[in-house]
């Protein structure tokens, strides 16, 4: 072995450790960079020179640079992002929606219905008062507008999901294309014979970390590589890569396949989710995508759009919203229901979409078999006839047949039992449901001061029909008062009767808070509660799922955080462990060097005998 060869050696560990000084420098740049995984030298000695009586090392070589990364504990790093982000944006959302229902003193709609049963109660102690009734008109109004604002809000921030949702697809699509490109470069870097893309590889890993935020996916990586004899927790990724969403490939290698968003054909503008292949072929994912926050979004906002509303039929914002269109159409139709009572000169419905022969118990409409009076006063407020009609699976508005609405209230029929033909309902009113504009009028015959009113025997016909009505609209985003009688309070009536001082109907309003009002959704769910106990019911939920997420926000905080954790301590720099290793690279550095050194004395002092 000559000193040239010694020479040779200890230039090798002079390269090594200034190699490993680098890679200890890097380290140290970056402990405090996101995703950066820490890298290691690793060396192996060379192919010594065999010789008698034994082999002569030859130095040492560098195998890679490999960084110290775990894909297991990683994929479960993934795994609790996903799951956090889901219930910040859950919890973030929930607790938004719970605050437009304040519902404090003084505050909320829970305060504008008390002040609005408590203006009924000053009319029935003051059924003639012109004041009082300007007052109930006014409380009418400021309570039926909270209700349309309160529903607009929540409906406000159902919309901003929506946004929301564009530009989250967005940015996954704009992920997905990142990481194709990175996968080409990372199969260019990696195709040479142990090259290590480790840069490349953290930059992609932080890019399935913010993915990961967006919504939950599935990754392939090829075989798992592992080296024990470098690090216990090494376990990476080999050069094959497949990411699937909800089942679709998004991202093969270096090829991209987008997410579509398609609101074409919908009013509401509300998008569906869709997966679209190379070749145009589109597959909806809406009900698919889970967690992160695009999950937290189709949940909250909806999934299914409803092909007639435009709108989601589910989702806890469009529950929400469903819940105030069942209360306020509950408290419309038992209000009207009441208010029908009241005797008038003449009657007309709201517009309605109901087909002339169309079977009212069977329709979309809150109609029940049963049956009904209509009955007639004179201006002494005597009751002067009643005619009762009949409600069955078979009736219609008006089909031409004597069992219609319009054939039973125009038939020839004893109202008041005198055996008189000339002075019943028909003599007196006429029943029309004009074919186009869909409105049930009852207007007088001839001369006369006979009023009509309608008492409901179970059938919550005008409820559901809106005639002869104090509140108008179908849901929360158009109850309002009856616009006469917001152009002129003083029209509202107190009386059953109409005769000044009575006071019934302002009575069996004021009584509406008491008893049980039927509320049903339009998936055929009834509940039967006070206005009051519904309202409490519906926000107490509100409040329960915000609360509900807060705790599944706090538990998913704690599991990430435990994994994060488990991630740094195998992928994390250890700015000790690195300054430790630094020390141990430069004095392995120094000794190399004084070892040439002392080659290079020895060299001399042969060149030296020489001459």
């Amino acid at each position: 072995m000559s000193l040239f060869s010694t020479l040779d050696t200890s230039y090798s560990g002079l390269n090594v450790s200034q190699l490993q000084m680098g890679t200890v420098s890097q380290n140290i740049a970056n402990a405090d960079t996101e995703g950066y995984t820490r890298q290691r030298v690793v060396t192996k000695a060379k192919e010594p020179s065999h010789f008698v009586p034994g082999d002569v090392g030859a130095g040492v070589e560098t195998t890679s640079i490999t960084r110290i990364h775990n894909e297991y504990v990683f994929g479960r790093l993934r795994d609790s992002s996903t799951n956090l982000e889901y219930n910040n944006y859950s919890q973030q959302t929930l607790e938004g929606v719970a605050n437009l229902f304040p519902d404090t003193e003084g505050v909320g709609l829970q305060n504008d219905m008390k002040n609005y049963f408590d203006a009924w109660n000053s009319l029935a102690s003051n059924p003639t008062s012109s004041a009082t009734k300007t007052d109930l008109a006014q409380n009418t109004i400021t309570f039926t507008n909270n209700i349309k604002d309160t529903r607009q809000r929540v409906r406000d921030t159902q919309d901003a999901l929506n946004e929301q949702l564009k530009t989250s697809i967005d940015e996954v699509n704009s992920i997905g294309q990142k990481i194709a490109d990175l996968n080409a470069k990372i199969a260019n870097t990696e195709s040479i014979e142990h090259n290590n893309a480790n840069d490349l590889r953290d930059e992609r890993d932080n890019l399935e970390l913010s993915l990961a935020k967006l919504l939950d996916f599935s990754v392939f990586k090829g075989d798992m590589q592992s080296d024990m004899s470098i690090d216990r927790n090494l376990t990476d990724g080999g050069t094959e890569y497949y990411l699937n969403i909800s089942g679709e490939s998004f991202v093969d290698g270096s090829t991209f396949h987008p997410l579509v968003l398609d609101n074409s054909g919908n009013e509401s503008a509300y998008y569906s989710v869709y997966h679209e292949s190379q070749d145009g072929t589109r597959v909806d994912i809406g009900q698919k995508i889970q967690g992160g926050k695009i999950g937290a979004i189709l949940d909250l906002r909806g999934r299914e759009i409803d092909k007639d509303t435009s709108y989601p039929k589910d989702g806890k914002i469009q529950s929400y919203i469903d819940s105030l269109d069942v209360f306020a159409k509950g408290l419309i139709e038992k209000t009207n229901s009441v208010y029908a009572a009241s005797a008038v000169d003449k009657m007309d419905s709201s517009l309605l979409d109901l087909k002339d022969d169309a079977s009212l118990v069977q329709s979309d409409y809150n109609f029940k078999a049963g049956n009904f009076d209509v009955v007639m006063y004179d201006n002494d407020g005597n009751e002067i006839g009643r005619k009762t009609i009949t409600i069955d699976n078979n009736t219609t508005m008006d089909d031409g047949s004597s069992a219609s609405i319009i054939g039973q209230l125009n038939s020839s029929t004893d109202d008041n039992n005198d055996n008189n033909s000339t002075n019943d309902f028909d003599d007196y009113f006429t029943a029309v449901y004009s074919t186009n504009g869909h409105v049930l009028s009852i207007q007088p015959k001839g001369t006369h001061d006979y009023k009509i009113a309608i008492e409901d025997n179970g059938t919550n016909f005008a409820g559901a029909t809106g005639i002869n009505a104090f509140l108008t609209g179908d849901n929360a985003s158009n109850i309002s008062l009856k616009s006469d009688f917001i152009d002129d309070p003083t029209k509202i009536n107190a009386y059953k009767n109409p005769v000044d001082g009575d006071n019934q109907v302002a009575n069996d309003m004021l009584q509406i808070q008491y008893h049980d009002v039927e509320f049903k959704y339009s998936n055929g769910l009834t509940i039967e509660d006070t206005p009051d106990g519904f309202y409490r019911n519906m926000t107490g939920q509100i409040a329960t799922d915000a609360e509900n997420s807060g705790r599944d926000q706090e538990t998913s905080e704690a599991i990430y955080n435990a994994v994060y954790q488990e991630q740094q301590s195998i992928s994390g720099v250890n700015i000790d462990e690195e300054l430790a290793n630094l020390l141990k690279y430069q004095t392995a550095y120094s000794a190399n060097a004084k070892v040439i050194s002392a080659i290079d004395k020895m060299l001399q002092d042969l060149l030296s005998i020489k001459q």
